[in-house]
């Protein structure tokens, strides 16, 4: 069952989706597996604290972040890993570390690594460990309207 948030604003913006239901899954490159989907076109969510504020970046699942590079795209922020204890409350829909990334539906900003963008379509996790969307990239960025960054690099 995906995030009622998700579900809704997706519904109300009219998007076309799919929705793909898998077996119980942990990490992205876990999801992409069992969703038969590439790791680059899998997105993993990656909680951050930038200057102690919750943020989302988004990037292929075979990628790793670089927060160096993301303090310096950002203007030099304090850029750090969040903790399951920092935003597992920020996100009441969902089941801890599968939340979808549209970080307006929970008053966050969203990051994305530009590789996403060159991809006709994007699939991620909708709020539990069974379930995911796939959906056109740029309907992806029209609604979750990110900040556009080259920041990963391959794991």
């Amino acid at each position: 069952m995906l995030s009622p948030r998700l579900h809704n604003f997706l519904d109300q913006e009219h998007t076309p989706y799919t929705t793909l239901t898998h077996s119980r899954t942990v990490t992205a490159d876990e999801t992409a597996h069992a969703t038969h989907l590439s790791r680059q076109l899998f997105a993993k969510t990656v909680m951050l604290k930038v200057d102690g504020a919750l943020a989302m970046m988004v990037m292929p699942a075979a990628y790793r972040i670089d927060l160096v590079r993301l303090s310096r795209a950002l203007g030099g922020p304090v850029v750090e890993l969040a903790e399951e204890t920092d935003f597992k409350d920020a996100f009441p829909d969902c089941e801890t570390g599968a939340m979808p990334p549209f970080g307006h539906l929970y008053g966050m900003p969203v990051y994305v690594d530009s590789r996403l963008a060159g991809q006709p379509d994007i699939a991620f996790n909708a709020g539990t460990h069974t379930d995911a969307v796939r959906m056109p990239y740029a309907e992806f960025e029209r609604l979750a309207k990110p900040e556009l960054l080259w920041l990963a690099h391959v794991m």
